[in-house]
């Protein structure tokens, strides 16, 4: 009889298409690693990769994977590490040809698997045909009715796929538009035998891999209280030492940059949620019952998630050509800079003919609300038809540069209008959908659904709010005490805000409410806001509802995909007593 493994340690080397190239070889040669990870995709890249494919049809997929495999795919063989990404984006298939050619050339023969169906675009009208409406998850709309054709449409698998797929004796697993979370729950479940209805392992893992997905930002990145660490450069990327209670150990290889602490697992756990319930396919993990704890140097033990049922419905990313854009932003500087904004705005619309000469115009003021300084005017125009926003627009510019408002110069303008695509997330019913594993001889492997129950959002109650904290009160930024960590999800934002010590989260949370975020962030103020509360982690979640308008490749804010709406608000004045402002030690 096999020994069951103590644990398996799980290693994550890509955070999206792009990033740090050198991480799958950093994290195969720094320390010992059972299984490397790789998330390329998000719902801007399926459109990139898309576009990638009308230039060359057997594309589709992240090259940058093949690259990273020239470097380790050798040591990993000769090591048993696992690999499992979801590299493949529209094309899996196409994507495990592409390795096994470069494995061929290295005299290397990896057992490669790839899944397969999630790709759900051959099938809409079908699918629409049988009752499946497609119907926008923010506005309720039916796909139908929107008079638009999608050019991808993929369903978000889960992990079962990936276990499958290890069963069968690959040693890399190809997945196309499965979630983040999957590609660290089906090694788990493989290497622990769990069962589909394991339902607190199966959010364990889930957790996990949420907190290692997004590599980097789990050590160290994009880390509010970046100030306090010994070296925060060239982070060393995560690791989740996964055990087989479902709970986990997140670390980092030593002698890495970077950190990881209660905090910086904090900010990824809060990072693109929504509710405290995170749905998987697999399973339904309550974040709200994670408990973290320091286990050691770069060592935090993540447990006590719990699970629910799997959701009977699976979430669907669509894209669609939106049509063109074109930015220009004028530069204001020096005296009565909301003067010149309005001048220079006057001026274009002028020149244009109004804002009706565009499908969508925005304008708006980015800069100091001083009378002094520096700011810009960003302007963004969008229309189905290229030549308006392209090169029309540009000239119409470029003619006001001599009668505009003292000082004008251009930071940013082009002749050239750019495509740009709308995102339309959706749900399907989880019978609709057949995933297949698909070995490197073609056999074809169905995978089995889990259990699953009706998913039904419900909002949670927040508990009482603490008494309020004496006095006395000073005016300091809110990021004093509390940290932040925002993002996009579709066409909202999520800020997620937490603090370090209970007194801090009493106080916060009985601060912070909806109205009072408007009051700090303007852009919100008439947005539907939703507002959750983790208290394990001290912990509060907003989501803004339609900050990001259509997607962030639709968006026109200068951050479009919400980045800095955390920091932004941790910059606001506040009062706040007096006692939570002892240094930390």
């Amino acid at each position: 009889m096999t020994q069951p493994r103590p644990s398996l340690r799980i290693a994550n080397c890509s955070g999206f298409y792009g990033d740090r190239p050198s991480a799958a070889r950093e994290m195969v040669e720094g320390g010992p690693i059972d299984v490397l990870t790789g998330d390329y995709l998000a719902e801007l890249t399926m459109l990139i990769l898309w576009k990638a494919r009308q230039r060359d049809p057997e594309g589709g997929y992240a090259v940058s994977f093949l690259a990273q495999m020239r470097e380790v795919l050798g040591t990993c063989l000769e090591r048993g590490i696992k690999v499992v990404v979801n590299a493949g984006g529209l094309n899996p298939a196409g994507l495990a040809a592409k390795l096994g050619e470069l494995a061929a050339l290295a005299e290397l023969a990896p057992k490669i698997a790839h899944l397969e169906g999630d790709d759900l675009l051959p099938r809409l009208s079908q699918l629409q045909a049988a009752g499946e409406e497609f119907a926008h998850l923010a506005s309720g709309r039916p796909l139908a009715d929107a008079g638009v054709r999608p050019v991808t449409a993929n369903a978000y698998l889960g992990a079962w796929g990936i276990t499958e797929a290890l069963r069968a004796g690959a040693d890399v697993v190809i997945c196309g538009r499965v979630t983040d979370a999957s590609l660290v729950v089906g090694p788990a479940a493989w290497a622990f035998d769990w069962a589909p209805d394991d339902w607190d392992r199966l959010a364990g893992a889930v957790a996990a891999g949420h907190i290692i997905e997004c590599g980097a930002q789990a050590t160290g990145g994009n880390y509010s209280f970046f100030t306090e660490l010994d070296r925060p450069v060239h982070p060393g990327f995560p690791i989740a030492e996964m055990y087989a209670d479902g709970s986990c150990v997140i670390t980092k290889h030593p002698d890495t940059g970077g950190a990881v602490t209660v905090d910086t697992v904090t900010a990824q756990l809060l990072y693109e949620i929504d509710r405290p319930s995170y749905p998987n396919p697999d399973v339904i993990a309550r974040f709200d019952t994670a408990r973290l704890s320091q286990d050691g140097p770069d060592r935090v033990r993540v447990r006590g998630v719990r699970g629910e049922p799997a959701p009977d419905r699976l979430k669907v990313c669509l894209n669609y050509q939106g049509g063109y854009r074109n930015t220009a932003a004028f530069v204001l500087t020096g005296l009565e800079l909301e003067a010149k904004a309005r001048f220079a705005e006057a001026a274009l619309l002028d020149a244009v003919g109004g804002r009706d000469a565009f499908a969508e115009l925005d304008i708006r003021l980015d800069g100091p609300h001083t009378p002094t300084g520096t700011a810009r005017l960003v302007v963004t125009a969008k229309d189905p038809d290229q030549r308006k926003v392209g090169r029309a627009l540009f000239t119409a510019i470029a003619g006001t540069g001599l009668s505009n408002y003292p000082g004008c110069h251009l930071e940013q303008a082009s002749p050239h209008a750019s495509e740009y695509g709308i995102y339309w997330p959706a749900l399907v019913s989880g019978d609709a959908v057949h995933p297949e594993v698909v070995l490197a001889n073609g056999t074809r492997i169905s995978v089995p659904r889990p259990p699953v129950r009706p998913y039904v959002m419900k909002e949670d109650v927040p508990a009482d709010p603490a008494p309020p904290l004496p006095g006395p009160y000073v005016s300091v930024p809110l990021g004093t005490v509390v940290g932040a960590r925002s993002g996009d999800k579709g066409g909202d934002a999520n800020v997620g805000l937490w603090t370090r010590d209970d007194a801090a989260y009493d106080w916060l949370r009985g601060f912070l409410d909806v109205e009072r975020l408007r009051e700090l962030l303007p852009e919100a103020a008439e947005l539907a806001i939703s507002r959750y509360e983790l208290p394990n982690l001290r912990a509060l979640n907003f989501v803004v509802h339609g900050l990001l308008g259509e997607g962030v490749a639709a968006s026109t804010r200068p951050d479009p995909q919400a980045k800095s709406l955390g920091e932004q608000l941790r910059a606001c004045l506040v009062e706040i007593p007096q006692a939570l402002l002892k240094p930390r030690t």
